[in-house]
């Protein structure tokens, strides 16, 4: 139960959200999205780290391809879930 209210559990959860509400709100296109959550996922890792190394960047790629991850995988639950 520790594991799952980590801080790294947090913010692959809070950039998931983050990005849908992006999606949402300003109607980008998904091609832009990647790119988004990237610089969005590297920022946070910065902020949590108060450094930037080569660890930290990757740290930050990790989230943005969890945060992608999960905002595909409940976008897609969803419709699945409508269509039955």
């Amino acid at each position: 139960m520790e594991a799952i209210l980590s801080i790294e559990f947090t913010a692959y959860v809070a950039l998931a959200v983050l990005l849908y509400a992006i999606r949402q709100a300003t109607n980008l296109s998904n091609r832009y999205i990647p790119i988004v959550a990237v610089v969005l996922g590297v920022a946070f890792s910065i902020l949590e780290n108060s450094a930037f190394t080569f660890d930290v960047f990757i740290e930050g790629i990790k989230y943005a391809l969890y945060g992608i991850g999960s905002v595909a995988g409940v976008k897609y639950a969803l419709e699945k879930g409508g269509d039955q």
